[in-house]
């Protein structure tokens, strides 16, 4: 079937017209705008045949006896698989030079800022290094060797058990310290941003134009170049503390580098945002009640076949620095990115921008983590040009909020601040029954009266938080800590910057709801907030709330995620209350899913259709499923039988409204991200994430017969048998040749 554009509106049934979306807001289009300052927008046609998936959809068209037999054997490939009249191009991959330093790996987020019609920036954020990949292609692409091999084998020797070692505090001439450095410093190097010059030639193809803003912002940015980020808000007053409970790094409110950038927003004033994700892996995530981190040592530097972080430890970096929300404006070559404090730490995944005259400006975004949260940042004072580059000063001051979801479709932002009261929700309602709480100040001198008569709290963990498992361990917390600023400490800005520091812990505290792990948060262009919640299941960090996040049989916990439409009471960006409802839900059709799985980013495109890519776990791609059925006989996860990853596309109005089609699978154990139109939405730009991440170079052309238990979309089982390549040789397709990330950029082929 054939599916336009043109034919649909808002996802959900929106009104187009409400909140218009602007020139300027990137290829993520996260921004809402007032139509005032709007130009009209060019219309574009993007229409397609879906591609064929690896398991029946409701789409296709066919009976189950007809299932049955079109997708009893079935072939993935190592490639980007577009439908018939599209093609794509390779704009940048790792290794290519980039100002004076080189394109980072694992591209993510994309944003397109246009200069003219034909020409523009690409901003490109780099998340980490996937360890098998990296180490084993380093030096083919990159034309030198690292110590990889001296490194493993002396921790081997030293460590006690896993391979680690506190690198940070061995001798500066140490050997080993010197060779994990050289390994930590390009490691940090490929994460970060960049932002590279590109035009569409007259051939339609796009080309490189290497100007003079082009330049990376990677995790060792202010080592030795001295081009450090800077940052606003309160925890700056925690940033230049001299001393404290915890660690000191000496340099005040300068901030080296950036890292685990993953998803994004852009604005309508023409900035960039980046959002620090897992930072966790690289330095230590938990504070002290007065803002400052746990000593570098916490997070040891480790390297094994398989697994490479705490690439922070070494260089002494201060862990309360990492975990914003960075902002780059790509036309200034002298910009390196700043840190907005007010915007929370935590593992951002996305920004969400809602930009109006004459109203606050609202920012959105999730903590992507199992048993997250979904925040909301307001300024205290309002947009006057949506467009005007002086709004970024409004991110200087305002309130940030955690949502609280009610099950009855209602809920409220609860305000991060000191005099909020604490009320953490009960462990019951989670699954995994678990919530990690902050333990507020220690003191060796104080004493609790009736100690005796309260349930005695969990020893906190090691990562300095108590864990609750019992409903009976809140009412013990709220006796001992009334408001959050029972729990931190310092003066009234310094408080504030410790809880924005804090942020996940607080959250908690106060009661926000324990999410499913939030990916993207994107605007509507009636001012709604969709948000993709990629994954229900749990571990050791925790769960989502059961009473929220139900599979369509409501059954708890879900794996294979959901969307969800959050409209503000009146329509107002700086409202208390809200209602919401999930819009559509990942899984199996015969199980009531739309035939994906994890969903990851959006994209509303101008006639308020949603792009949507997916995020299956490396580990679960493919993963073969002969049975459905445990030897223990409890039903098995099913991930594997939805192959690797893709770019899928939701109608929201005519006969198709609310199905799903798949317009592209990417190449093998890769992840497809950060899709983003140009203005014209002729061209899509798409960054293809971590080719080969579990077993590196395809060599010899391996490929592995697999045998799947699928079902009919009426849920009878059959047998497939599915050939599956092994490693990836992507984007090159050269026999045995490196995988590596790039950016690519999707357009119709010209003899279409």
């Amino acid at each position: 079937m054939n599916i336009k554009r043109r034919e649909f509106l808002l996802l959900m049934g929106g009104s187009a017209g409400a909140v218009a979306l602007g020139s300027l807001s990137g290829c993520e289009r996260k921004v809402g705008i007032s139509p005032q300052v709007t130009k009209p927008v060019v219309q574009a046609s993007f229409s397609f045949n879906p591609i064929k998936g690896p398991i029946p959809l409701e789409t296709d068209g066919f009976k189950s006896e007809q299932q049955k037999e079109n997708y009893s054997s079935f072939e993935i490939t190592d490639d980007l698989t577009l439908p018939d009249g599209y093609q794509y191009q390779v704009i940048a991959a790792w290794g290519d030079k980039v100002g004076d330093s080189r394109f980072g790996y694992n591209n993510d987020y994309l944003s397109f800022i246009p200069i003219s019609e034909n020409e523009g920036y690409l901003v490109i954020n780099f998340e980490y290094v996937s360890a098998i990949p990296w180490m084993q292609t380093y030096q083919q692409v990159i034309g030198k060797s690292l110590p990889f091999d001296e490194v493993k084998a002396s921790l081997k020797e030293k460590a006690s058990t896993k391979n680690e070692i506190n690198a940070f505090g061995l001798a500066d001439k140490d050997s080993i310290k010197l060779k994990i450095r050289e390994i930590s410093f390009e490691a940090l190097l490929d994460q970060g941003l960049g932002v590279i010059s590109i035009r569409r030639n007259s051939n339609g193809s796009w080309e490189r134009t290497n100007s003079s803003a082009d330049r990376r912002i990677s995790g060792i940015s202010g080592l030795e170049d001295k081009r450090y980020l800077k940052a606003t808000g309160p925890a700056v007053a925690v940033f230049r503390k001299k001393q404290g409970i915890g660690y000191i790094d000496k340099l005040g409110e300068r901030i080296i580098g950036t890292f685990g950038n993953c998803a994004g927003g852009t604005t309508p004033w023409g900035t960039v945002l980046s959002a620090e994700e897992n930072f966790q892996a690289q330095v230590p995530e938990p504070v002290y009640a007065d803002g400052t981190p746990f000593d570098p040592g916490k997070r040891p530097f480790a390297l094994d076949d398989e697994e490479l972080y705490g690439q922070g430890n070494v260089f002494g970096l201060g862990a309360h620095k990492y975990g914003w929300i960075v902002e780059v404006d790509p036309a200034n070559a002298k910009d390196y990115g700043v840190k907005h404090t007010w915007l929370g730490r935590y593992r951002h995944e996305a920004v969400g921008v809602r930009a109006e005259a004459g109203k606050p400006l609202a920012f959105y975004s999730g903590c992507d983590r199992r048993g997250g949260h979904i925040y909301k940042f307001v300024s205290s004072k309002k947009v006057n040009n949506p467009k005007d580059k002086a709004n970024s000063k409004l991110l200087q001051q305002g309130m940030l909020y955690a949502a609280k979801f009610n099950a009855d479709g209602t809920g409220r932002w609860i305000p991060l601040k000191a005099d909020t009261p604490v009320n953490p929700d009960l462990p019951g309602n989670i699954a995994g029954n678990l919530i990690r709480l902050p333990k507020g100040l220690e003191s060796k001198t104080s004493k609790q009266t009736n100690q005796k008569s309260l349930l005695r709290l969990p020893d906190p963990i090691p990562g300095g938080y108590l864990e609750v498992n019992k409903d009976e361990q809140i009412a013990q917390y709220k006796q001992k800590f009334k408001k959050l600023n029972d729990l931190y400490t310092g003066n009234p800005e310094e408080k504030q910057g410790a809880i924005l520091i804090d942020a996940h812990y607080a959250a908690n505290a106060v009661g926000a709801t324990c999410t499913a792990r939030p990916e993207d948060t994107e605007i509507g262009q009636n001012g709604d907030l969709f948000i993709s919640f990629t994954s229900g299941s749990t571990d050791k960090e925790g769960g989502p709330d059961t009473r929220i996040f139900k599979s369509p049989k409501g059954e708890a916990p879900y794996e294979y995620g959901w969307i969800m439409r959050l409209t503000e009471d009146g329509n107002n960006p700086a409202a208390n209350t809200f209602r919401w409802k999930m819009m559509a839900t990942g899984g199996e059709p015969a199980a009531g899913g739309l035939g994906f799985a994890n969903p990851d980013n959006l994209l509303i495109d101008r006639s308020g259709n949603v792009w949507m890519v997916t995020d299956i776990s490396t580990t679960r791609l493919n993963k073969e499923l002969k049975s459905r059925i445990s030897d223990d006989g409890k039903p098995v996860g099913v991930s594997g039988i939805f192959g690797n990853n893709g770019l899928w596309y939701i109608p929201t109005s005519g006969d198709y409204a609310g199905k799903a089609f798949l317009f592209g699978t990417g190449p093998m154990e890769c992840e497809t991200t950060g899709p983003c139109f140009t203005p014209d939405e002729e061209t899509m730009f798409l960054a293809i994430q971590h080719p080969g991440e579990a077993n590196g170079i395809r060599k010899n052309q391996a490929l592995e017969t697999r045998e799947f238990m699928v079902t009919t979309t009426t849920g009878e089982e059959f047998v497939q048998t599915r050939k599956v390549p092994v490693g990836s040789n992507w984007p090159s397709k050269n026999p045995d040749a490196p995988p590596k990330p790039a950016v690519v950029a999707i357009t119709k082929s010209t003899t279409s």
